[in-house]
């Protein structure tokens, strides 16, 4: 497993947000938390970044145990956040926000991989010169996920992303989210929009209020009653 979540217990002050969750993600996947508001979703992958400290349990990462890690000693072991919102730097332009995402580089091959995400972002192309300000939401959101790619991300976490677009951006989106994934990316996702994203995936887990609920393969969940009567609009 390149992702082994044991036993995760997290509090905000005294608000249980996670208790004993249990979830790996293996080597090539695409594996999707799907779940109400303040299930706990984001913050599993704010305690797999280690923006939010763990009470107790293990995170390991590649076979080591990454507790207490800091974001940027992570970032350079090649797990990286697309947080929810897209947070692009408004004021650069598309160019200078990939150049940001090689900050922890110093090889030759930077622009190497700014030819690859403009190649998988084409409107990214036409627009590097632009200020990513204003760009639309779905730009932005591709721009946020080019950034990351930048840094050579061994597991790639994207909290909600499709969050605020368009229907044909969602689809473009999550069409390029499976296009990394088979460029060799490893991928886990907190999506709302639990249908479009088990669609996508290789499996899931279903949280429900500081726990997962169950977990199976992707088409599995997509035949599963109560999935379908909970998340999907389904009966």
């Amino acid at each position: 497993m390149l992702l082994d979540v044991r036993d995760l217990t997290v509090y905000y002050e005294s608000v249980l947000a996670l208790d004993n969750v249990f979830l790996t993600v293996g080597d090539g996947e695409i594996v999707v938390m799907i779940g109400p508001n303040g299930a706990g979703k984001s913050t599993a992958l704010k305690a797999i970044c280690g923006l939010v400290k763990p009470k107790s349990g293990e995170i390991l990462f590649q076979g080591e145990n990454i507790n207490g890690k800091q974001p940027y000693q992570l970032v350079k072991r090649g797990l990286c956040l697309v947080p929810e919102g897209r947070r692009v730097f408004s004021s650069m332009t598309v160019l200078e926000n990939l150049e940001m995402g090689a900050y922890t580089r110093n090889d030759k091959k930077i622009f190497r991989d700014v030819d690859k995400v403009f190649n998988l972002f084409q409107v990214l192309k036409e627009r590097q010169k632009q200020r990513a300000g204003t760009l639309s939401s779905g730009e932005q959101q591709m721009l946020a996920i080019g950034r990351a790619l930048m840094l050579k991300p061994k597991l790639l976490l994207l909290d909600e992303p499709s969050l605020g677009l368009s229907p044909n951006y969602v689809n473009t989106v999550f069409e390029k989210i499976k296009e990394i994934n088979k460029d060799g990316t490893t991928i886990l996702i907190v999506e709302q929009n639990a249908r479009m994203a088990l669609e996508y995936a290789d499996r899931g887990y279903v949280f429900e209020i500081s726990k997962i609920a169950f977990e199976d393969k992707a088409e599995n969940l997509l035949k599963d009653d109560k999935v379908r009567k909970a998340f999907l609009g389904g009966i």
